[in-house]
């Protein structure tokens, strides 16, 4: 189990930082460009591990190199990947540990057997299967996700390709933790994801909500294809649901306890600058306008009227934080802390969104 920092007693503990100032945006990074979360994509110290390299065996004073080991496989693979000076954003932020997830899916081997995998030897199918992915990650910039058609987000294993994003919001922490200390898990009956793609936040929060029924929400057709994979893949048919909306627009009349979105949130000079490997994912699920917060926007112009009245909505928003700031000086953002890394996702009371409704009735 992923150790997270504890929960406070409620707003204003140590699991929180009501943030009155534009945070320094060089202080973190945009997650929805380049995140490591280790509830999204564990590390699993392949980092850490002590490196196994190709051996050798003599026959009759004949040298024959041995069958390549996991180890030795990880290693040579990290080598390239560092070499080719690729964009680490999709699951994982280094090449050692993008080595060992292709290595150990190639060789259908679990994360948690660790370095004590490293010494198991490959076969020759799979030493070649490995260096084809290799070579397509390198050459054609595709995210690994997209090769190996898997990605990891808090403890659930889920297939996408590139009709959707590649999961890696911390948002996953906050599900795992149940968005504890600002909610009673007890007490959740209703959550919508807003932008739901492959459906990692909806199935996540399903999981972490036993009682909870989710609505999985997304203008894509395609992605929606996705997210329905997934959610038989992982048998909670029964308790969420995969619709089409705009925003709200597919849940008219309804209400929630908790309304969670990992929206679209580069702006435009942001989307110019993006590395290679995210033209490989949706523009939709990208950008957001020329400030990066068309979607919040969106988001805050009917949150408040689907929300109950004790409910809560937590929205990632990346480094456009500062802008967010600098657009609504006087909504009461709590920031939580994300232990396992990651930052830019606030949370909103519902009473608190009814300040915006005033001042749309003021003009």
């Amino acid at each position: 189990m992923v150790p997270l920092a504890s929960a406070s007693g409620g707003l204003g503990g140590d699991q929180m930082i009501a943030a009155t100032t534009p945070t320094d945006a060089r202080m973190h990074r945009d997650t929805k460009v380049n995140n490591f979360d280790r509830t999204v994509m564990p590390r699993l110290s392949h980092t850490a591990a002590k490196p196994v390299r190709a051996t050798e065996r003599t026959r009759a004073g004949e040298k024959i190199r041995a069958p390549e080991s996991v180890g030795a496989a990880i290693l040579r693979c990290a080598r390239a990947l560092r070499a080719a000076r690729l964009h680490f954003g999709h699951g994982t932020d280094n090449a050692r540990d993008e080595a060992a997830e292709l290595v150990f899916f190639v060789a259908g081997l679990s994360h948690a057997l660790g370095a004590s995998a490293y010494a198991l030897e490959l076969r020759p199918r799979q030493v070649a299967r490995i260096e084809q992915l290799l070579r397509r990650r390198i050459a054609e910039r595709i995210p690994l996700a997209y090769l190996t058609h898997r990605a990891f987000f808090a403890g659930l294993e889920l297939y996408v390709d590139e009709r959707v994003l590649v999961p890696r919001s911390p948002i996953a922490e906050l599900v795992i933790k149940r968005f504890e200390p600002w909610t009673l898990a007890h007490r959740v009956r209703r959550i919508l994801d807003i932008g739901t793609g492959s459906g990692a936040i909806a199935l996540a929060c399903a999981k972490a909500f036993p009682r909870a029924h989710v609505d999985a929400a997304d203008i894509s057709a395609a992605a929606l294809q996705v997210c329905r994979r997934n959610v038989r893949r992982l048998r909670l048919s029964r308790r969420v649901t995969a619709l089409r909306s705009d925003y709200f627009s597919g849940v008219a009349g309804r209400r929630y306890d908790i309304i969670v979105s990992n929206p679209p949130y580069v702006g435009r000079g942001e989307m110019r600058a993006l590395p290679p490997e995210y033209r490989h994912e949706p523009k939709l699920g990208l950008a957001s306008g020329a400030d990066g917060l068309d979607s919040v926007r969106a988001i805050f112009a009917q949150a408040r009227s689907h929300l109950e009245d004790d409910g809560i909505l937590v929205v990632e928003v990346g480094n456009t934080e500062t802008a967010l700031l600098r657009a609504y000086p006087r909504l009461p953002f709590v920031w939580p802390r994300i232990a396992m890394g990651g930052a830019g996702v606030f949370l909103l009371n519902a009473r608190d969104l009814d300040a915006l409704g005033e001042k749309r009735r003021g003009g």
